[in-house]
């Protein structure tokens, strides 16, 4: 409901909320939405819905809050938490470590399983999404898990050694997102051990962490595809909103030029032949369409992982094959509502051969353009889907105009 009302009402419901739900509100809401929330709020009440919260839910909105309201919340936090939350805060964005939780359970190999059960029963309540129990050494060293569903069945009488398992996967802080993200969903995980170099047991990152990231992760991918440089409150100002939007506007702005003095070169051609005027935008269209296509499946295997260096050439081939038999298929077509248009079988001819040479540019920079970024270490979708709209409308432009002018003008 937040995030759905202007803020004038989004601020008047807020006043609503009980100040102990302040924390836990704030650490769900969207990031822009977030950030109007705590404009409204004092330091006091800051401090105080920030002391809610635990380690790891503090590090993800300890950004977004002003450093006097974090100074005084570490200074009130317990040692162990505070150095939980300086451990938190010290894992770069998109790692294990800045998603992982601090809460889980940890019992040694050496005790029966009946001592498990009888612990487990004095605590209040599990940690969400426990599905398993972390086993650990002296040293807090990762021997193995110990799955619920196993310690539900087995002879309370066994020591945990005999029916824990000793494989299991374990994550480090500094691996990927996308990594442990992947290894989820291949191993169908609900939570997974974060451990240190040494295999001591720090932490777990569970499937909601995962989920969450997820779904920020496709958002950005979405947003930055057109160029938006990050999420944006649907009801934000217009400055704020001019701001977020206007970067790749004005790098569509100066492709846009470029592709009018394509069309400017050849006036004396379109002139000659006025229907060039009225197939023009379909090459164009076409092309811009089909690169989209190739960009946002290359985006998504990169995302995945699923792209290893050897095999860009048979890639790009794969996709060259799919434009050329696009072209013949769409562009013999095209080529035959032409001549039935306008009764002229070479502008047929040269509909058929522009399209299926633009698509083909447009499957090459599909391909090249994802790849460049990710090569030079920027997002492969930041505003890919301009750059794509770019080079087909210039190169449809030219591509068709050109022939019309080497073959009927």
């Amino acid at each position: 409901m937040l995030e759905a009302l202007p803020p004038e009402e989004r601020l008047a419901l807020w006043d609503l909320v009980k100040a102990d739900r302040d924390g836990e509100i704030l650490v769900e809401v969207s990031e822009a939405v977030r950030e109007s929330l705590i404009e409204a709020m004092d330091s006091k009440e800051l401090v105080a819905a920030a002391e809610t919260l635990e380690a790891d839910e503090l590090a993800d909105i300890a950004a977004d809050l002003p450093p006097g309201v974090i100074a005084e919340v570490v200074q009130a936090l317990p040692a162990g938490e505070r150095e939980r939350l300086r451990a938190a805060l010290s894992y770069p964005e998109g790692t294990v470590g800045a998603l992982m939780d601090f809460e889980h359970v940890a019992v040694r190999e050496d005790v029966t399983l009946e001592a498990v059960t009888r612990y487990l029963r004095r605590m209040d309540e599990l940690p969400d999404h426990t599905d398993q129990l972390f086993v650990v050494d002296r040293e807090q060293v990762l021997r193995g898990t110990l799955p619920l569903a196993r310690l539900i069945v087995s002879d309370l009488e066994l020591e945990v050694s005999r029916v824990m398992l000793p494989e299991s996967v374990r994550l480090a802080p500094e691996d990927r997102a996308e990594d442990a993200a992947n290894a989820f969903e291949r191993y169908d995980l609900v939570s997974a051990a974060v451990v240190e170099r040494s295999g001591r047991l720090i932490g777990r990152l569970t499937v909601d962490a995962v989920v969450d990231y997820i779904r920020e992760k496709s958002a950005a991918s979405q947003l930055a595809k057109v160029g938006l440089r990050e999420a944006e409150d649907v009801f934000a100002s217009v400055l704020d909103s001019f701001r977020n939007r206007w970067a790749w506007l004005a790098v569509n702005l100066v492709t846009a030029f470029i592709a009018s003095r394509v069309i400017g070169a050849f006036e004396d051609s379109i002139v000659q032949l006025v229907a060039l005027a009225a197939l023009m935008p379909i090459v164009a269209g076409i092309g811009g369409n089909s690169g989209n296509q190739t960009t946002t499946m290359i985006v998504r295997a990169l995302a995945l992982g699923q792209i290893q260096a050897p095999y860009w050439s048979k890639l790009v081939a794969k996709e060259l094959g799919v434009a050329l038999l696009n072209g013949v298929v769409w562009g013999t077509l095209l080529g035959l509502i032409a001549y039935a248009f306008y009764g002229n079988v070479a502008l047929g001819g040269v509909m058929a051969l522009a399209m299926t040479l633009n698509l083909m540019l447009a499957a090459s920079m599909g391909v090249a353009i994802p790849l460049a970024r990710s090569r030079f270490g920027r997002d492969p979708a930041m505003g890919s889907s301009v750059l794509i709209t770019a080079c087909t409308d210039s190169g449809g432009f030219f591509i068709f105009l050109g022939l019309a002018t080497l073959f009927l003008v």
